[in-house]
């Protein structure tokens, strides 16, 4: 018979229903995937820049932000990189792009993992999705959608949640309202996490490091340069190895100066906007 002492060498906790959603993702989409993995270390020197224009004319904007953008742009060209595995061995293409991203908050003090959505990130200005993923960290989560719905999925019976994911993996017109993201990203570099790989729940999953002053080699001259580690997960199912890495290529090139094309106009205004406050200066002198 055991002690007392011996019955408290361990003990079952309860899961919480928060993470009940991240779970079922695990359990019922990422567990089928064929994962495969690629790293990249990437000179984020021009992205840096960008970001303080941004800064100049009072916008604080994340690297989140610039690698969302960048990402879908790319994905426009890399049909693969958006098409997921449909059970019954068909693909299921997607053209409106959409971005994913976790996003942790705190429910009755127990952290809780949520998906984040931006939709149509290729046409939206940067500050506006900046301002989407400040909305998902900081904003009342029954004043977001999205996590107003996920927070009320996790309390569903386990056998409902069971069914509308089964639902959602076979019928477009369901995945699309309910599971419609492109591809997915998870970044842990706040708390200094160089990367990490995290679960294929989606085709194409980004997992982002910290931006971080590295010794680089340059022109054969050593010079510190602020690195981007970035992983890509990738479904293999769907799409291949060398498929893969032309997409992160091109999404590179983006975050290396490609991107300007694409963010000209807003940016612009703010050159705008400096030049006729200057003016105004000088009149008023």
């Amino acid at each position: 018979m055991s002690s007392n002492s011996d019955s408290k060498t361990y003990e079952y906790v309860k899961i919480h229903n928060a993470r009940w959603n991240l779970i079922d993702m695990i359990n019922l989409v990422a567990k089928p995937s064929v994962p495969a993995t690629l790293f990249y270390e990437i000179d984020m020197s021009w992205s840096e820049d960008l970001r303080k224009r941004y800064t100049d004319a009072g916008h604080k904007i994340s690297i989140t932000a610039i690698l969302i953008k960048a990402i879908a742009i790319a994905q426009r060209n890399h049909p693969a990189s958006r098409t997921v595995w449909v059970p019954d061995s068909k693909l299921l293409q997607i053209n409106r792009l959409e971005a994913q991203f976790t996003v942790e908050r705190f429910i009755d003090e127990q952290p809780a993992l949520f998906f984040g959505t931006v939709r149509m990130p290729d046409l939206k200005p940067i500050i506006e999705i900046n301002n989407e993923l400040q909305a998902y960290a900081t904003d009342p989560i029954e004043s977001v959608p999205q996590l107003a719905i996920e927070h009320r999925f996790s309390r569903f019976p386990w056998f409902i949640r069971q069914i509308v994911i089964f639902l959602g993996m076979r019928i477009p017109h369901i995945r699309l309202e309910y599971m419609g993201a492109t591809f997915g990203i998870s970044s842990l570099g706040k708390y200094g996490c160089r990367n990490m790989i995290s679960p294929s729940v989606i085709t194409s999953m980004f997992c982002v490091g910290e931006v971080k002053e590295r010794p680089v080699a340059v022109d054969g001259q050593v010079v510190i340069r602020p690195i981007l580690s970035l992983v890509l997960n990738f479904d293999h199912r769907v799409i291949d190895g060398a498929s893969a890495a032309r997409f992160v290529t091109d999404i590179i090139k983006l975050l290396q100066g490609d991107l300007e094309e694409y963010v000209k106009d807003e940016v612009g205004s703010f050159d705008s906007n400096s030049q006729s406050t200057a003016k105004e200066l000088q009149q008023t002198n």
